[in-house]
């Protein structure tokens, strides 16, 4: 499977990487800083969350999804739009949302299902930008 790498779009790989880092920064300090907030039970507090872990930490996870993904993508020669959709609802559903709700369901967040519909939600529109942008740029 990794030998598809010398055939990756690399730029194809940056350009996605950014895109879905930058949806969210737009998803948790614009869109949805709120309902995050209270999805974590922190409603009326200001997140410590300015530190470089909290920025360089979701960066380089997303960076390894994307990159996993791009793998994929190459070695399951999924090269039309309709197979990258079904692609990121098969990634999106299967690890990303099921990771994300079973993180969510522990004592230390009071509104799990709430959290795992906004966290959730941010990866299904990652994954599926993530994978049109692949093919795209294939």
């Amino acid at each position: 499977m990794l030998n598809v790498l010398g055939n990756i779009n690399w730029f194809s790989v940056l350009v996605a990487f950014v895109v879905y880092f930058l949806l969210g920064a737009l998803w948790y300090m614009r869109l949805f800083p709120q309902l995050y907030k209270v999805s974590l039970g922190k409603a009326n507090e200001t997140l410590q969350n300015q530190s470089p872990l909290y920025i360089a930490g979701p960066g380089l996870c997303v960076l390894v999804i994307v990159v996993a993904s791009a793998i994929l993508l190459y070695a399951l020669g999924i090269d039309s739009y309709g197979a990258a959709l079904v692609f990121a609802l098969v990634v999106g559903v299967g690890f990303l949302v099921s990771n994300t709700t079973n993180i969510a369901i522990n004592p230390n967040i009071p509104r799990p299902f709430l959290y795992s519909l906004i966290t959730s939600s941010y990866h299904m529109v990652g994954i599926t930008l993530t994978s049109l942008i692949l093919v795209a740029m294939r």
